[in-house]
């Protein structure tokens, strides 16, 4: 017993130091990570950092700082670290391999989060789809289409290729073309798709409405108008214009033309 007893007094002569530094190290450390992911917190919060990014930046900072404390106390105790530091690392590096096409979506997705190229409700092509945002998720975004099909484009192809936003500054311009046969009036037709887009609801007043000759094409004289419209309201006015033009053009016996060729016979 009384060999026990010096070898217990020994150990704890030897440990007890190292075991209170390990404890003091311990409870400030966790106190310095709870600030740290606080005044992170207060950061994201303050930059309008999407709801659906945050808790997953706060739990990964939170998780990695709690990891190399409890390695920093290990070592303190003569634990050598350096192995599991090299398992850690490589479980991390396989993991990533496997998972490098769903990381890849998953970093793209925390920058459209955080850099915000668009949001939802606006109208956008993404992908060579164009729809208006219904959510922006981790790994994807989801456009709905004029035709309501939900479309789901993986963020990587959005980050990777050109994002026009096309709703993104509240008005928009509507651009359309039409065209009027050679032999009809030009100040004519000007002034019935005046008439059309001054009856149009949606059409802003603030702003003009350009009505050019654009083209002198092969079957008729094109026009390039280009009325302004809140965002929102992008299609209500690109199908208003198209078909009351067409009653317009019709009420004022101007022609449409069509593709056609007229064959001259010479006797």
């Amino acid at each position: 017993m009384q060999k026990y007893t010096d070898q217990f007094l020994s150990m704890a002569v030897e440990y007890a130091p190292k075991i209170l530094l390990a404890l003091i190290t311990l409870i400030v450390g966790f106190w310095i990570i709870k600030k740290i992911t606080n005044i992170l917190e207060k950061t994201l919060d303050n930059r309008n950092v999407d709801e659906t990014v945050k808790p997953f930046l706060l739990s990964l900072v939170s998780i990695g700082l709690k990891v190399l404390l409890l390695f920093t106390v290990a070592g303190m105790f003569g634990v050598e670290t350096a192995s599991f530091i090299a398992i850690f690392g490589a479980m991390a590096f396989a993991i990533g391999m496997a998972l490098q096409g769903s990381l890849g979506h998953f970093a793209s997705g925390v920058m459209l989060l955080t850099f915000k190229p668009y949001v939802v409700g606006d109208l956008v092509e993404l992908g060579g789809k164009v729809g208006v945002v219904e959510a922006i998720q981790i790994f994807n975004t989801i456009l709905l289409t004029p035709d309501n099909k939900k479309v789901i484009i993986p963020n990587g192809v959005v980050t990777s290729d050109v994002i026009l936003n096309i709703s993104g500054q509240g008005e928009i311009r509507v651009d359309m073309t039409f065209g009027i046969g050679y032999a009809e009036d030009i100040d004519q037709a000007r002034k019935v798709i005046q008439q059309v887009a001054d009856s149009c609801p949606q059409v802003l007043t603030t702003k003009p409405v350009d009505i050019f000759v654009s083209e002198l094409a092969d079957s008729s004289v094109n026009f390039a108008v280009r009325p302004w419209a809140k965002s929102e309201h992008y299609w209500d006015v690109y199908f208003f214009m198209h078909e009351q033009l067409k009653k317009g053009f019709d009420n004022a016996k101007i022609e449409i033309p069509f593709p056609q060729r007229t064959v001259h016979l010479q006797k």
